[in-house]
């Protein structure tokens, strides 16, 4: 049994894409997927921190394979290379993890930039669209397919100031929730084999931001770690269970 410690190693020998791999949350959930047993391919537009993640999750598990591709995840025809790719160098692909973020905000709604919308709507429904139309039909071929986006809480209760960005969460969750109704109806009477979930957070922490701010409580923030932790159980979770539903790790609103 390996490190999830359910489903007798659900992640033993998977294969799993983790998109927008070199930021915090990035680097916990290669680490964790690499713990668990799984083959993690990283991709990010920043080579060097990249690069320097795939190195820390190799020296954490010296017997796992971890590998990063520097991806244009703005571009679909990149986006489906980069999946052909992994699963013919693999065999086989069991997972996207879609981890990349951004945010932009205003001190009120009528002072909204829609220039932030501009950005937003690349950064967090683009390459949603991009990786799921690219891995769904490998995600099909997997007996654990799974596509795992992070959103935060905001899309289900939004605020002034957050107009754009909790928009842009919402169309991806909405997005996300389509994939997973392709998916069930793929599974027919049997129920889906592959599975496409939403991980509801307020927010995200992790140790540089408590060494900035050591007087912060960062209050029902979810730390990179417990991401990753909660990333790994919708493995360890039926396909029908998680499928086409939102998980939240943090109180719903």
């Amino acid at each position: 049994m390996n490190g999830s410690g359910a489903m007798n190693g659900a992640l033993d020998g998977a294969v799993v894409a983790v998109a927008g791999a070199a930021g915090p949350a990035g680097r916990a959930a290669l680490l964790r997927l690499a713990e668990a047993g799984a083959t993690v391919v990283g991709a990010d537009a920043d080579a060097t921190r990249l690069a320097e993640a795939v190195d820390a999750a190799r020296y954490a598990h010296g017997g796992a394979t971890v590998t990063g591709d520097t991806v244009d995840l703005l571009d679909l025809a990149a986006t489906r290379a980069w999946a052909d790719k992994t699963e013919k160098e693999f065999g086989r692909i069991d997972g996207l993890v879609h981890l990349v973020g951004g945010w932009r905000g205003s001190a009120s709604f009528a002072e909204t930039d829609l220039a932030d919308w501009d950005v937003l709507e690349k950064l967090l429904i683009r390459t949603v669209q991009h990786t799921s139309l690219a891995f769904h039909d490998g995600l099909l071929r997997s007996d654990r397919g799974r596509y795992v986006l992070v959103s935060a809480a905001g899309a289900a209760k939004p605020t002034a100031g957050n107009a754009a960005y909790v928009a842009a969460k919402a169309a991806a969750e909405a997005w996300t929730l389509a994939l997973g109704d392709a998916f069930r109806k793929a599974g027919g009477e049997e129920g889906p084999r592959a599975a496409a979930a939403i991980l509801v957070i307020k927010a995200l922490v992790h140790d540089a931001m408590r060494a900035e701010r050591p007087n912060a409580k960062f209050a029902g923030f979810t730390d990179v770690t417990d991401l990753a932790e909660a990333i790994v159980g919708v493995w360890d979770r039926p396909a029908r269970e998680v499928n086409g539903n939102r998980l939240w790790l943090t109180p719903e609103p």
